[in-house]
């Protein structure tokens, strides 16, 4: 699943990235919408459960494919930092990067309360990952589902894909 020339594909997202253990979630959503403070609460309340998280992208993710997975990184001129709203951009610690297992979609309409198995997973760079979708407005719900999830396909997050 290589690209032109036998090079992996690559592709620079406007998303977030964090990885909870070993998987990598990939948090999309407009401009504004609040991935970077999602993905810190989903550390924090990860951390604070006792396992490891961290941030690895904030603004910029640059996603490859290699060996069937797909990476996120940060983009180099952004990796350890991240903008805090009303703070400016601030240095934090940042893993380099995260084998993605998750794809959490900030929307502004509300998800069917019943969705079809086409909505819950997403193609990045041909690959498909689980996806769960929450309206902009509910973070807290984001959060929720996203630990629900966890819950169902154990700690790390980790997947047979």
């Amino acid at each position: 699943m290589n690209g032109p020339a036998g090079r992996d594909s690559a592709v620079s997202l406007h998303a977030g990235c964090v990885v909870l253990g070993e998987a990598g979630l990939l948090i999309r959503g407009p401009s504004g919408a609040g991935k970077s403070s999602l993905g810190r609460r989903i550390v924090a309340l990860h951390r604070a459960a006792g396992g490891f998280a961290r941030i690895v992208a904030d603004d910029r993710v640059l996603v490859t494919l290699r060996h069937g997975r797909l990476i996120g990184r940060p983009d180099p001129a952004l990796a350890g930092v991240e903008e805090i709203r009303g703070l400016g951009i601030r240095a934090v610690d940042h893993e380099p990067a995260a084998v993605l297992r998750l794809i959490v979609d900030l929307v502004a309409e509300p998800p069917s309360r019943m969705p079809e198995a086409a909505d819950l997973t997403a193609n990045v760079l041909g690959i498909p990952l689980p996806r769960i979708a929450v309206r902009l407005s509910d973070a807290a719900d984001v959060v929720n589902a996203t630990l629900s999830w966890q819950a169902r396909h154990g700690d790390d997050l980790t997947l047979s894909i």
